[in-house]
């Protein structure tokens, strides 16, 4: 229990706005937004933060980021960042919710796709829609700027077009005034109630692999008379799995290709094949040692088939690194928040969040906040509670999400940003 008022008025306030974050919450989920395509979502977003009379409403930032800013009314020098992303998957989705999205976008490079939260970026933009709501309500017993970061692209935006996270830091999005913490969670597949929080690489490095195998089209009657780029794909894609046996077991690595792109006819052997994956790394410095080998690989395997290779790393992201000093700052903060029973520490996961970008340039935290049914077994692991609707991965079209979490999300959200702006979440040197 904490003494300070303060935090009963944002557990009060919290509690007032629960059924307009659930709504906001449907109505994202019902319309979902793809990388670097988020208008819709963005509108709602900046609407909703003028409505609040927020000093300042940025928008248009690295696409479709938007950026609330909110002056305490008390005098304070540090500032927050608390930060959502809020872009969609092109997953179908079969959750069987009756709010479930049934979005087709005909446009997007590769489409059309079904379109859904797969990853629950809709409960984050409304946990974070939220708490600015009641962090609004609250200025004048806040000490300092709490920073309201909705972030698009966390996804990836398509190759060859620039967002996310590093775009946003690029273009200044942070820069007036600058955070001295950033702060989000993620929804995930972890029992209803628990916050998962881990010291060192919560998510992996990550970049996304395009390799162009060039031969010569002909007709597939003919095969003979051009260069057929099929087999060095398929050589490639097999020696992958001789890639782990390459570098030392001991820390996890993945190398997947994910999407195979031709000319897409079946008579044709086609000039050129696209190969598009992810290396994720749960080391950062194992990065460049795959990358060389894929590339060695690729252009070898390339070249025994009478074929080139061309071979990019696109969209570097940094593994999210929470700091021993600030996990221990913040965990006394999440502990008054759900119980110090329900904060428990996590294995590491080779999913990536380009959160990074911002933990990296002004220290914090990103935790994982559970969202399911499940409970923790003897051994501290995550197990489904019998007769639910069980834990369901992220990126999976049955991914689901319990409304309850939300207010638990909004309510982390506030105490983390008042914490730190009275001091008492303050790293130690």
């Amino acid at each position: 229990m904490s003494g300070d008022p303060v935090h009963a008025a944002l557990d009060t306030q919290a509690a007032a706005v629960e059924p307009q974050v659930v709504a906001w919450r449907h109505h994202l989920h019902q319309n979902p937004e793809l990388s670097n395509r988020e208008v819709d979502t963005a509108r709602l977003i900046a609407d909703h933060l003028t409505s609040l009379g927020l000093d300042e409403v940025r928008t248009g930032i690295s696409g479709h980021g938007v950026v609330g800013v909110l002056r305490g009314g008390l005098p304070g020098d540090r500032v927050v960042a608390l930060r959502a992303d809020i872009d969609a998957l092109p997953v179908k989705e079969e959750s069987g919710e009756s709010f479930a999205s049934t979005v087709v976008d005909t446009t997007y490079p590769g489409g059309p796709f079904p379109v859904s939260h797969a990853c629950g970026h809709d409960g984050h933009t409304a946990m974070l829609l939220g708490a600015a709501t009641v962090l609004a309500g609250l200025r004048d017993r806040l000490p300092g700027t709490v920073l309201f970061v909705f972030q698009p692209a966390e996804e990836g935006a398509p190759a060859g077009e620039k967002s996310g996270a590093k775009q946003m830091l690029d273009e200044g999005a942070c820069d007036d005034p600058v955070p001295t913490m950033a702060f989000g969670m993620h929804l995930a597949p972890l029992p209803d109630t628990y916050v998962g929080y881990r010291v060192g690489n919560q998510f992996g490095a990550s970049c996304m692999i395009r390799i162009v195998l060039t031969g010569q089209q002909v007709h597939g009657s003919t095969p003979w008379m051009g260069v057929d780029p099929m087999p060095a794909a398929g050589a490639i894609m097999v020696g992958i799995g001789q890639l782990y046996r390459q570098v030392p077991a001991f820390d996890p690595v993945t190398v997947t290709i994910g999407h195979v792109e031709d000319v897409g006819r079946f008579n044709i052997v086609p000039g050129t094949v696209t190969l598009w994956g992810t290396i994720r790394c749960s080391v950062e410095d194992d990065m460049a040692d795959l990358q060389k080998r894929l590339t060695t690989l690729a252009e070898q395997s390339a070249a025994a088939y009478g074929c080139t290779a061309e071979v990019a790393y696109l969209q570097d992201v940094p593994a999210v690194h929470n700091l021993r000093k600030w996990i221990d700052a913040v965990l006394p903060t999440v502990e008054r928040v759900v119980g110090k029973e329900k904060a428990y520490e996590t294995p590491p996961t080779l999913g990536y969040d380009d959160v990074s970008e911002f933990v990296n340039a002004y220290g914090g935290v990103y935790l994982m906040l559970g969202a399911q049914d499940g409970e923790l077994d003897d051994d501290g692991k995550p197990r489904p509670t019998p007769g639910g609707r069980g834990l369901v991965p992220n990126h999976n079209p049955r991914f689901y999400v319990d409304d309850d979490a939300l207010v638990r999300g909004v309510r982390l959200h506030c105490h983390v940003a008042y914490d730190h702006l009275t001091g008492a979440i303050t790293p130690e040197e």
